[in-house]
């Protein structure tokens, strides 16, 4: 199980903290070098983590990366392959740029998989975040993707904007008019560096209260529950059967080696490492978690399932008389031997947790 991270964009976004830079073609090639060189080096823990054998390549934006750049990279993990899930996140603006020989080009790497980062289709709210592309370019994208053979799309939305709230339905609606297999949806968070930061410190722009982030959180598990998608994570929804098997294996803590500047992996159960945020070097951390650190992790990835926790497993962990308490008020509910946040309660499951622990 791989996660590759490209930092890499052309430009920032209003709301991100991921790591990134702006950096010409030139880096690309110094960058596979690095990630190559590292694939190499940790080739026996990647082994060590075949049993789910997926690869994932984040950002930043991977799509920014031409397919010369891209198939040095697949090749330096393709001993390790082939991949049950490959995924690639990428731009709207790269698709419809790069075109259908460029997402011909990602399938003939093995990629079966695409996310894209659409986030709104409100094209003000585009403006806002910064995105380089706009409602109109984000549909010719998922055209072009549909038209190249794609047949697993994951898209990403943002909802609690405050200054923007009536466009959340439209978007919302227009997301399910594309069929895509997966959506993905994420409340607006201010982020630490973040331009949105920045703005918010200088009365530039403000954070929408919790009850408009609430009523849309609901308002979307509606409408995707109506269109029959499942809800099987906080904030991932799939048509039954195109769960995302990576990010799925995360909330279970499988092992997995994140290669490249600013990836974390995680070796056996209790080894967490990671790579300094750094180009054009970056060096290795880790550290040891404890038997607590892990009880904590299993708690709260797996609460933020549909799948939960096993219920004699939380008795064991949780404070003292907590567990009952929150069945009782129907924080939690039983599934069988399995204790989970059931879906009117997933919007405040950082709450439960936290009183659970």
């Amino acid at each position: 199980m791989i996660y590759i991270h490209i930092p890499f964009c052309r430009s920032f976004c209003t709301y991100c903290g991921f790591y990134s830079e702006v950096a010409g073609e030139e880096s690309y090639g110094t960058y596979a070098d690095a990630i190559c060189a590292e694939a190499a080096a940790r080739s026996a823990e990647i082994r060590d983590t075949a049993e789910t054998n997926t690869l994932y390549i984040g950002g930043g934006t991977p799509s920014v990366l031409p397919l010369s750049v891209l198939e040095r990279i697949v090749g330096a993990v393709s001993p390790f392959g082939p991949f049950r899930e490959f995924t690639i996140e990428v731009n709207p603006e790269d698709i419809v740029k790069k075109g259908p020989e460029y997402v011909s080009g990602l399938l003939s790497l093995g990629v079966n998989r695409v996310s894209m980062g659409i986030q709104s289709f409100d094209d003000r709210v585009l403006r806002w975040m910064n995105r380089r592309h706009n409602s109109e370019r984000a549909l010719e994208a998922v055209r072009i993707l549909r038209e190249a053979g794609v047949g697993n799309m994951s898209i990403d939305l943002i909802f609690g904007i405050a200054d923007f709230q009536e466009s959340w339905l439209p978007t919302v609606r227009q997301a399910l008019d594309l069929h895509p297999e997966h959506i993905s949806a994420y409340q607006l968070s201010v982020e630490e560096g973040s331009s949105l930061e920045a703005l918010i410190r200088r009365g530039r722009a403000k954070e929408a209260p919790e009850e408009l982030c609430r009523s849309q959180y609901d308002l979307l598990c509606r409408e995707l529950s109506a269109a029959g998608y499942r809800h099987y994570e906080v904030s991932n929804f799939a048509i039954p059967g195109h769960e995302a098997v990576h990010n799925s294996a995360y909330w279970r803590r499988v092992p997995y080696v994140g290669l490249g500047a600013g990836a974390h992996s995680l070796r056996g159960t209790d080894v967490r490492s990671w790579n300094s945020a750094t180009l054009p070097v970056y060096e290795p951390s880790s550290e040891k978690l404890s038997e607590e650190d892990i009880r904590v992790e299993k708690i709260m990835l797996g609460l933020r399932t549909d799948a939960g926790v096993p219920e004699e497993f939380l008795a064991a962990v949780s404070a003292q008389g907590s567990l009952g308490r929150l069945l009782g008020e129907g924080a939690l509910v039983r599934i069988g031997d399995m204790v989970r946040i059931p879906e009117d309660r997933m919007f405040v499951s950082d709450e439960i947790i936290r009183e659970l622990l």
